[in-house]
C-alpha cells in the first residue's frame, strides 16, 4: 500500500502570510511528475477576494514566466467550517473567492501536457487582496517514480 509520502509528492508553494500583495508559490518542475493539485488555503478576513491562477515557466527560478491561460479543473469549498466537501467549478485558467469571511480552500488540477511549448515548471499565484486575508499554498503531486525517494521537484 505505501504511505502518502511514498505515494505523493507535497512540496510546500506559499508559506502561511498576508495577502496584502501579490503572492507567487515557488516553482516546481513538472519534468517527474504525472499531475500537480495546487491546494490554496484562504482565511479571509477581510471582504476582498482572492483570485488564484497558475503561472508557467522555462525553469524553476521563474525563467519566462507567464499565465497559464488554459482551463484546468477547479473545486472550491468557501466555508471549511460548515462543510467538508467541494464544488466541482467550471474548468477555468483562474478562481477568485467570494467576498464572504470564511475559511477556504481552492484547488486546481494541472496536468503538464497543457503546458506552453519550452515550459516544464509551474507556479500557484494568489492575487494582492488585503492584509488581514491569510494564504497558504502546498502541492500534491503524482510522481512518475513510487517511493520515499522520490527525484527534488524544486530544481530542473
Amino acid at each position: 500500500m505505501g504511505t502518502l509520502v511514498q505515494k505523493k509528492k507535497i512540496v510546500e508553494a506559499i508559506a502561511p502570510q498576508t495577502n496584502a500583495a501579490a503572492l507567487t508559490g515557488d516553482y516546481i518542475s513538472v519534468k517527474t511528475l504525472h499531475k500537480i493539485t495546487a491546494k490554496v488555503h484562504i482565511n479571509q478576513a477581510n471582504a476582498a477576494t482572492v483570485k488564484v491562477d497558475i503561472l508557467e515557466a522555462k525553469a524553476v527560478a521563474g525563467t519566462d514566466a507567464q499565465v497559464l491561460a488554459v482551463d484546468m479543473p477547479i473545486w472550491v469549498n468557501e466555508d471549511l467550517a460548515a462543510a467538508d466537501g467541494f464544488t466541482r467549478q467550471t474548468d477555468d485558467a483562474d478562481f477568485t473567492t467570494s467576498a464572504a469571511l470564511k475559511h477556504k480552500m481552492v484547488i486546481i488540477e494541472i496536468d503538464p501536457a497543457i503546458l506552453s511549448d519550452g515550459f516544464d515548471c509551474v507556479a500557484v499565484r494568489a492575487g494582492a487582496s488585503n492584509v488581514a486575508n491569510i494564504v497558504q499554498a502546498e502541492y500534491v503531486c503524482d510522481p512518475r517514480y513510487l517511493g520515499s525517494s522520490q527525484p527534488s521537484a524544486i530544481i530542473d
